[in-house]
């Protein structure tokens, strides 16, 4: 569970902490010195460390010790105790950077609590350093298409100023991406990116891990606002947010402060916000579930992001660029896209859309049989519509009930829609592709009432209303 690093002068009482902690599942290490406790830190610092404010034959007391370890290494909690507390030496504790007080004789159960907080905000603070450091390339902006040029567009506009963007779009389709390529390429880049998922924070402690919490026997703990001081906070799916920090959060916006859980004090900060969802918050304003004033306080520049839907030509490039990305951090072979295989890609449904399509590399690469090059029948449905290699093609049960020109019309307006949205809405490589000539492809195309329009930039085929209704 963790590393905890006693240091105390009583070798009673450090053995019976250890022995307590070692029961609830902590690996302990002990010392009785401040010369055998920094030894310790230096053969690898701990988890969490326990230490006593009077230390008998050292060179060192608590308070210098803390003061060593918080300027050494800050990220480790240390919990201070001693029999001879009194507020003067808690405060002094607290202000150097210790993560409580607990005077001597201490209650275990509350000391293991004290414990346990300081281990969950230690692994949440550098969960949020993670995020701030990102991944290698975590801004990196893949594709080609009409629509990818079009979104790249929008958010190279919103780089130059500080206005708050709320991204939409499907799950799976690169909204955090976008959120980071904005950050990346502003004023605020040198200043930490700090994302919040709205969904997986259980709602009774949004307002302290976003505020922060504070008390008179404690540190301060700093909430994720505070951490996202100078940069950007990132709402992912903010319409799972729970309505009361919604005001709260609104308040934040229009004053650039708040108050920690437990503190009077007001927190001054300077955050550039950007939201994302992929539900309609309109519709969610209706059904009283998202502050109606919050929405248009967020809702400044909104901006689409497209999912694979509208953006099969990219589809390729994204497979490509994730093979490069497996091969450079696990190992896994570097190889090449047939033909056929980027045109199933191309024409598969992606409802995790381009999160899914990297789920799918990655497996096809661990489970590959060594060739160099991935061809369609590798791929998870690259076998679905054949049998035993014959060239047949097994019928979908819905084609199969039907007279056959029902099945043909149904097959050439599906086919000539996937090709289409394949190509991005290029009726002349689309034609090329089928083999038709344009014009006569027109025609095709209008019999069967099959019309294509603008969408997020590109050209995207659709079926004429009027002909799918009837």
């Amino acid at each position: 569970m963790g590393d905890i690093l006693i240091t105390d002068d009583e070798r009673d009482i450090r053995e019976l902490i250890s022995d307590i902690l070692e029961d609830e599942g902590y690996t302990t290490r002990l010392a009785g010195t401040s010369d055998e406790c920094m030894a310790q830190i230096a053969q690898e610092p701990p988890a969490l460390m326990i230490l006593d404010i009077w230390l008998k034959d050292s060179s060192m007391d608590g308070i210098d010790i803390l003061k060593q370890v918080k300027r050494d290494h800050p990220d480790v909690p240390i919990v201070i105790i001693s029999g001879h507390g009194n507020i003067e030496i808690a405060v002094a504790a607290i202000k150097q950077g210790a993560y409580d007080f607990i005077e001597k004789p201490f209650n275990i159960d509350q000391l293991l609590v004290v414990i346990r907080r300081a281990m969950e905000t230690s692994r949440l603070r550098r969960e949020n350093h993670e995020l701030k450091r990102g991944e290698p390339t975590p801004a990196e902006m893949i594709g080609e298409s009409a629509a990818f040029r079009a979104l790249k567009s929008q958010l190279d506009k919103v780089t130059k100023s500080n206005g708050r963007v709320m991204l939409t779009g499907p799950a799976g389709s690169g909204k955090e991406i976008a959120a980071r390529y904005i950050h990346a390429n502003s004023g605020r880049a040198k200043g930490p990116f700090v994302s919040v998922n709205s969904a997986s924070v259980e709602p009774d402690r949004m307002e302290e891990v976003l505020f922060g919490r504070e008390g008179s026997d404690r540190g301060v703990e700093k909430g994720l606002l505070e951490e996202a001081n100078g940069g950007v906070i990132y709402f992912d799916e903010v319409a799972d947010m729970p309505l009361g920090t919604q005001s709260k959060i609104l308040r934040v916006l229009v004053d650039q402060q708040f108050q920690r859980v437990g503190g009077t004090d007001k927190v001054q900060v300077d955050l550039r916000v950007i939201s994302s969802t992929n539900r309609d918050l309109e519709l969610e304003i209706e059904t009283g579930n998202f502050r109606q004033e919050l929405y248009h306080r967020l809702n400044v520049v909104p901006i689409h992001v497209p999912g694979l839907e509208e953006r099969r030509e990219d589809i390729p490039v994204l497979a490509e660029h994730f093979m490069a990305f497996f091969n450079k951090t696990q190992g896994l072979p570097l190889k090449t896209l047939a033909e056929d295989a980027k045109a199933l890609l191309q024409t598969m449904v992606w409802p995790g859309n381009v999160r899914q399509l990297k789920n799918v590399i990655e497996r096809v690469l661990i489970l590959g049989d060594g060739a160099s090059e991935i061809t369609a029948k590798d791929l998870p449905s690259g076998e679905e519509g054949q049998s035993e290699g014959d060239g047949r093609v097994v019928l979908s049960g819905g084609l199969a009930t039907l007279p056959l020109r029902e099945a043909r019309e149904l097959f050439e307006r599906e086919y000539l829609l996937t090709q289409i949205n394949r190509f991005g809405g290029n009726i002349s490589r689309t034609a090329a592709f089928v083999g038709m000539e344009r014009s006569a492809l027109h025609r095709k195309l209008k019999s069967l009432g099959v019309v294509t329009s603008n969408k997020s930039g590109a050209r995207v085929a659709y079926i004429e209303e009027e002909r799918a209704a009837s």
